[in-house]
């Protein structure tokens, strides 16, 4: 049996209601930002470093989403729990290995954007 693999990420929206996605060239898709936890972390603190290191924003937690459970590229379980987010501090995006781009969209325009279907489900949430 393979072992789960945990993740946590943000929907962050800014004051005009809009959403940030980020696009990752490894994969050619466009995603809420997100990542794998490091030995020792909670969900919550992995969710806001993810965030940090893939848009450069520095958030704080609002509620928490519900969680959405897939299987990843290498066929193994995979758990994603999503934090809203309020960014308090944005000291500019620079791309990366992991992410090249950046959008801060409208919620009709991230749902016609994202990749995949688990994260259009996971803005009806909001």
């Amino acid at each position: 049996m393979k072992i789960e693999v945990k993740a946590a990420g943000g929907v962050v929206v800014d004051s005009e209601g809009r959403i940030v996605l980020v696009h990752r060239p490894r994969y050619d898709d466009w995603t809420l930002p997100k990542g794998k936890l490091d030995a020792g972390e909670s969900f919550q603190d992995a969710a806001l470093r993810e965030v940090r290191e893939e848009t450069g924003l520095r958030c704080r937690l609002d509620r928490e989403l519900p969680g959405v459970r897939y299987r990843d590229n290498k066929d193994r379980p995979k758990l994603v729990r999503y934090w809203l987010m309020e960014v308090e501090e944005d000291p500019g995006f620079a791309p990366n290995d992991e992410v090249d781009e950046l959008r801060w969209v409208e919620p009709d325009e991230a749902r016609a954007l994202l990749s995949y279907e688990r994260d259009r489900e996971l803005l009806k949430a909001l």
